[in-house]
């Protein structure tokens, strides 16, 4: 708890420099984030607003870009100097879904975000929130959180099924302090590969704390909240328990959202073409799933700094240092500024760290290419020799958009591939791990594997959305009690040799993952929607190989699809 009471004293303390005009961000998988990437290839430059490698999206920020990029569309008839943007009308039908959907700040007229027909005349009065209040000194939205979902599995003779409610906010205060919530119970029974994946991490992809529901099944309860103030102009303050993802592509090798949320101080400092993010972070080790013992603690410091080179050209710098103190946190992590790698060398390089870069370049109107490059450790010596040496700990990702592909409108695909070598996020102890609560914090692989992944979204009525992935990848897994640096729980410590790890060594395992999902949106925020899941496993020597598909019908509101993709 020392931090906790610490970060509230710098909180308190710089309280009365508040600016005006807080923020709040996107919740994890909204539908704008697929739509503004969009718009961004469209326009092919870079504007300065929104930089969108670092995640959640500002919602001020959202709307900003947006209104620049209609009102630039609609210039074009005037001949000026950006070229033509080509939206279509399902574009339109987009851009003012987006202004609806986060009203707070649209500058321009909000008529045509009104209901024809509230209920009961205080309960959506606007299209998209149950209750909307709109004061001179408070701002308030309230909605639902609604997913049921029913599925049959091929290989299980049970249903597959997910049970959430809940309910969400956001506002400001006296356009000060502003705030978001969201709090849900759950009930879920997933696969039977999510069930052997439970039971082999101790954990429930992307949350915390569960208890078992009817033998197979898990019940989490799944809450988050944080409040965000201005120091100045162009420094934003978040503080909170949420999640936050670094990255252009489906993955991160940096920061994902695959691991439960955390407490988190985030600085976002903007400004001319710079955007420059610290969060100092609070985790969890490896731990029993248990609700009656007080957890330890780890701790994260990390900056990333993004830079609009050019006009069509972004590039970015990572680093990262995961630490444990037992009775105190190191204040020189606290440094927003400092190389963070020269600090943990002064204070005796006990703690996990890791640099990286990153890139997005825009072309043709049509594409965008992408990538990261991480760096744990490595010897150049032994680089050279390239004789798989166990401390040669990296991994890089280079992906490619295309949007309007082969001349369809609104037909969007993407394409990456990831590789991250052995022993990469592992470390001496569970506490330097690049993991919280039992799960890795960048792919949900965890290392010694090679992923290619391949994307098609298409909407072609406003209304309609078809998404549909496959997945394939192979990893080198652990093997008759060796270490083959694909588990980040796992101690490098305990590896057998020096040489001859390479991707995929140990016990290979392969797998195709692929889904195909159909949506409709019955009201905005409302979908009801078909799926279909497939996938093929096999690994030589360990459990769980075999062949799986699933079919599912469902409706969601204003929740994120439950993603079953590793």
């Amino acid at each position: 708890m020392q931090i906790i009471k610490r970060l509230s004293i710098v909180v308190i303390f710089i309280v009365p420099f508040i600016a005006s005009a807080q923020i709040t961000y996107l919740p994890e998988g909204s539908k704008e984030y697929q739509f503004i990437d969009r718009l961004e290839i469209k326009l092919g430059k870079n504007t300065n607003i929104i930089y969108a490698t670092v995640k959640p999206y500002s919602r001020k920020a959202l709307v900003q870009e947006t209104e620049l990029i209609d009102s630039l569309q609609r210039m074009n008839a005037d001949n000026t100097k950006w070229e033509a943007l080509n939206l279509s009308k399902i574009d339109a039908y987009n851009i003012h879904s987006i202004l609806m959907n986060n009203s707070e700040w649209v500058t321009g007229s909000k008529e045509s975000f009104l209901s024809k027909k509230p209920v009961l005349k205080n309960f959506y009065t606007t299209q998209p929130n149950l209750i909307e209040v709109n004061s001179k000194d408070f701002f308030l939205m309230v909605n639902p959180v609604i997913y049921y979902s029913m599925s049959k599995e091929s290989s299980n003779s049970e249903n597959i099924f997910l049970n959430k409610r809940g309910i969400t906010a956001r506002g400001r205060i006296a356009n000060k302090i502003g705030f978001y919530t969201t709090l849900s119970d759950n009930q879920e029974r997933g696969p039977l590969f999510f069930q052997n994946r439970v039971n082999a991490f101790n954990a429930v992809p992307g949350v915390g704390f569960y208890k078992s529901f009817k033998n197979t099944g898990v019940d989490y309860f799944d809450a988050r909240g944080y409040i965000t103030f201005n120091i100045t102009k162009y420094i934003d303050v978040q503080f909170g328990y949420d999640k936050n993802f670094i990255g252009n592509g489906y993955r991160s090798l940096f920061l994902s959202d695959n691991a439960n949320s955390y407490l988190f101080l985030k600085l976002n400092t903007k400004i001319w073409k710079f955007n420059y993010e610290n969060i100092f972070m609070q985790l969890i080790p490896e731990s029993q799933n248990t609700g009656d013992t007080l957890l330890e603690r780890k701790y994260m410091a990390l900056h990333h700094l993004s830079m609009n080179v050019t006009r069509w050209l972004n590039l970015g710098l990572f680093e990262s240092i995961t630490f444990a103190r037992r009775q105190y946190f190191d204040f020189e992590y606290l440094n927003p500024i400092i190389f963070l790698r020269y600090v943990e060398g002064n204070v005796g390089s006990p703690d996990k760290a890791n640099v990286g870069l990153d890139f997005k370049a825009n072309f043709a109107h049509h594409f965008q290419a992408y990538g990261q490059f991480l760096l744990d450790e490595f010897i150049a010596s032994e680089i050279i020799k390239n004789n798989g040496y166990w401390a040669n700990k990296y991994g890089y990702q280079l992906g490619i958009k295309y949007v309007d592909a082969f001349k369809v409108q609104n037909l969007d695909l993407q394409l990456e591939s990831d590789r991250v070598r052995p022993f990469t996020y592992q470390h001496s102890d569970n506490y330097g791990n690049y993991t919280h609560y039992n799960q890795p914090l960048s792919d949900p692989l965890g290392a010694n594997f090679q992923e290619y992944i391949g994307i098609l979204k298409y909407q072609p009525r406003p209304k309609w959305y078809i998404n549909a992935r496959a997945i394939y990848y192979f990893q080198g897994l652990d093997s008759a009690g060796q270490n083959f640096g694909s588990n980040p729980l796992e101690l490098y410590t305990n590896r057998t040799r020096d040489y001859g790890y390479n991707v995929g060594s140990g016990d290979k395992a392969k797998c195709l993952n692929a889904s195909l999902r159909l949506s409709y949106e019955l009201r905005e925020n409302l979908f009801i929607e078909a799926s279909y899941l497939y996938r093929k496993y096999s690994v030589a020597q360990g459990p769980g190989a075999g062949t799986t598909s699933m079919f599912g019908l469902g409706i969601r509101w204003n929740a994120a699809v439950r993603e079953y993709d590793y």
